[in-house]
């Protein structure tokens, strides 16, 4: 068959070629500029180039590097992609006999997973960072609302009384088991492709540790085949972060309910309300649908990226790299916008204490208490002061009456009515136990809401997140290393020039 048409078909070029060339140089470019000096200095370690070799191409990869003008640079159509523009600019300047020992022992394949590896460890630290704030802002908020009585609802009505900083202590334990997930989603993203070349690595004597090393990464990725071919450091992470995002949305959803007029159990100050253009009593918490939305955004991009994935064959292929990954950062930046201003929010909220006490009071909120205590003063057990507590409610929201207010005598007739006999308790403890302050105060198991035990939580926290920060910044920290060891290295390697 003769067939003289010419690479690239316009189309084609126009379509693929060009945005993956301009994803390349927007975002890759630095790590792909890394990845040749970092291969460079280790073929000249391993005596596969010589220094004046590996000085000559270093010294070429920089003048590239420091020439390039990124922003004004357009795809053409003469070369392939982002690596063949490169590689064509070294040949350029050191002639191809020299520039191609550069690409010894490696292949696209294992730049491109490595170069995305490195992009999702800055954008996972980066997001990391935000979400350790995060969680120190509730710490602080949840330590000052721990005596802040607030109501906690079951199945969208009113169900029993807690306080601000148990109810954020369950968002706090969520979000550090979400840190948990992304660090261990990470841990396979921090593993190094390099040296895997196309599928099954090479007979050149490269050294896979010293890659890894010289690239910030924990250490290689063992199988030379799943180091092209496996995409669960994508699905992983991807994973975790989206049930961060489905979390925090279901929290943010209940910050829309109790601030609404009707509930109002939340107030939000000035700094986060909007008005309205034509009515003029409108106080709008507009950032709360913000925060919800982009939890939802966050959520979508992830799933872009899994579902991306679905029925891939198990091999190199185009459905994991340069598009896909792209696509994928839209979660982390939409994500850390998310996290940002949930943790402004929160520090700035207050709870309406006095809708609170009114909410509890109509809805006989500390009604399980009083058959609770009912149970243990009486020596009954818990089914008949149940019957009795309900008898109570009501009477008291027939009456419209809170249940430290109810009548003593109308008590008595029905726990005679029950039990056949008067009740024990005087008018004093009875209006004790139905009030909400005594129905947390009691609730001091392990995870409750009296201060003993709540007081006991927020030190598991504190350090859980003292440990979970130092964490990432020694991440930080192994990787600015990595950088300065290659820096010297280079340094070393063109001073022998």
């Amino acid at each position: 068959m003769t067939d003289d048409t010419k690479f690239p078909n316009e189309t084609y070029k126009d379509t693929v070629l060009e945005p993956l060339f301009d994803h390349s140089k927007q975002i890759f470019a630095p790590y792909h500029h890394r990845v040749n000096l970092a291969h460079c200095v280790m073929l000249v370690e391993q005596g596969i180039l010589s220094e004046n070799q590996g000085s000559t191409i270093l010294n070429a990869l920089s003048e590239i590097d420091d020439e390039l003008d990124l922003d004004n640079l357009i795809y053409t159509g003469e070369v392939e992609d982002y690596f063949f523009y490169v590689e064509g600019e070294l040949i350029k300047r050191i002639g191809i006999e020299l520039a191609g020992r550069l690409h010894t022992g490696r292949s696209r394949n294992d730049i491109d997973h490595t170069i995305f590896k490195m992009r999702l460890m800055d954008l996972s630290v980066s997001l990391l960072s935000d979400l350790n704030q995060l969680i120190s802002t509730l710490i602080m908020t949840a330590n000052q609302g721990k005596s802040t009585i607030v109501l906690a609802y079951t199945h969208g009505q009113p169900a029993q009384p807690t306080t601000w900083g148990h109810y954020l202590g369950a968002l706090i334990e969520v979000l550090q088991r979400d840190h948990a997930r992304i660090s261990l989603g990470l841990e396979t993203v921090d593993l190094c492709p390099m040296g895997a070349a196309a599928i099954t690595t090479t007979g050149f004597d490269i050294n896979r540790e010293r890659m890894a090393q010289l690239l910030g990464f924990k250490g290689p990725l063992e199988n030379s085949y799943g180091c092209i071919s496996s995409c669960d450091y994508i699905t992983g992470l991807y994973s975790a972060l989206k049930v961060m995002f489905l979390n925090i949305g279901r929290f943010v959803q209940d910050m829309a309910v109790w601030s609404s007029f009707e509930v109002a159990h939340l107030y939000v100050p000035n700094e986060f309300v909007q008005i309205s253009s034509i009515m003029p009593q409108k106080r709008n918490p507009v950032p709360i649908e913000h925060m919800r939305l982009m939890a939802s955004l966050s959520s979508g991009h992830c799933d872009t990226i899994i579902n991306s994935m679905h029925n891939t064959p198990f091999t190199d292929m185009n459905d994991s790299e340069t598009e896909v990954q792209s696509a994928g950062h839209s979660a982390f930046k939409s994500g850390s916008r998310l996290l940002r201003l949930l943790n402004d929010f929160i520090g700035a909220v207050e709870i309406n204490q006095d809708n609170v006490a009114k909410h509890i009071g109509q809805s006989c909120a500390t009604i399980t208490e009083l058959a609770d205590s009912l149970a243990r003063m009486e020596q009954l057990s818990f089914k008949i002061t149940h019957e009795i507590a309900a008898d109570m409610a009501k009477a008291a929201i027939k009456a419209k009456i809170s249940l430290e207010d109810f009548d003593y005598k109308t008590f008595k007739s029905l726990f005679k009515k029950h039990v056949k006999r008067d009740p024990n308790i005087s008018a004093e403890q009875l209006k004790q136990i139905a009030s909400p302050e005594h129905f947390i105060a009691v609730r001091a198991r392990t995870g409750g809401p009296a201060l003993i035990a709540f007081e006991d939580s927020l030190t598991k926290y504190t350090s859980l997140a003292i440990a979970q920060s130092e964490g990432n910044v020694a991440f930080i920290e192994r990787v600015l290393a990595a950088k300065n060891i290659l820096s010297s290295r280079i340094n070393s390697i063109k001073a022998q020039n």
